[in-house]
């Protein structure tokens, strides 16, 4: 596994409750170089002016915007806001987000269901590929990619460079179900979101190191590594939880 190649940062969903400055404080201080923000609370798409304060702010810390998390759903959200969410990806400084591929697993949806989906997402890819941006599903419960064979159907489907995926792993499932899934998945994974769950339990990162190992070993190139949700939900752990993280991938912390 390689180890300098990584990009390490943060998921701003983990601080709803905080700033954008104090998530770019907490993540400068945690010696993190990125942020995925959220467009629900800290950088809606239509507040073109958040979104500018929010890219000089970057600018001033020296913190990259790694994606825009957005919560465009398919089969609900109007495919036209897709542009809209382009856009303020592009002012804060990235060619990549994250949708919500659906609105339950794969094997809920009736044929003329998976139908429209894949051709919304088709329609989506073509607008991408015509941006310049990647959209990447979530390995995520109560979506169409919650499962690995939807996950993989779908990305045949729609083949495209830029309708992607994210991996993150499945607290429901074993640590050696997560692993099939990350290796199946990985020539089409773009970001890894980073937390230790088991159910609902929150847990801190060092405590799942050689699991994580293991899973990235399953990335033949480092994917950025973005942290989500603190075991207890404070800024006042991201430090712990960077370090981990920089343990996991042979980082001198």
């Amino acid at each position: 596994m390689e180890q300098n190649n990584y990009r390490l940062g943060v998921v701003s969903v983990s601080f709803r409750q905080l700033s954008p400055k104090a998530i770019l404080e907490a993540t400068k201080k945690a010696g993190l170089s990125c942020i995925e923000w959220g467009s629900d609370v800290h950088a809606p798409c239509h507040d073109t002016t958040r979104l500018h304060e929010i890219a000089a702010l970057q600018k001033q810390y020296g913190i990259e915007c790694s994606s825009y998390g957005t919560y465009f759903r398919f089969l609900e959200s109007p495919l036209a806001e897709l542009s809209d969410y382009v856009a303020a990806a592009k002012i804060l400084g990235t060619d990549t987000l994250r949708l919500w591929c659906g609105h339950r697993s794969g094997e809920q949806y009736s044929d003329e269901e998976k139908e429209e989906l894949i051709l919304q997402c088709k329609q989506a890819a073509r607008l991408a590929e015509k941006e310049g941006v990647k959209l990447c599903m979530e390995c995520h419960k109560n979506t169409y990619t919650q499962r690995l064979k939807d996950a993989l159907s779908l990305m045949h489907a729609v083949d495209s460079p830029s309708f992607r995926m994210y991996w993150q792993p499945f607290q429901w499932q074993s640590a050696a179900q997560n692993l099939s899934y990350a290796r199946a998945i990985a020539p089409f994974v773009e970001h890894i979101h980073v937390f230790h769950w088991k159910g609902d339990q929150k847990l801190p990162l060092k405590d799942a190191t050689d699991e994580w190992q293991a899973y990235l070993h399953e990335f033949s190139v480092p994917r950025t590594l973005l942290l989500e949700f603190m075991p207890n939900g404070s800024a006042d752990e991201l430090a712990d939880e960077a370090s981990a993280l920089k343990s996991i991938i042979g980082e001198t912390v």
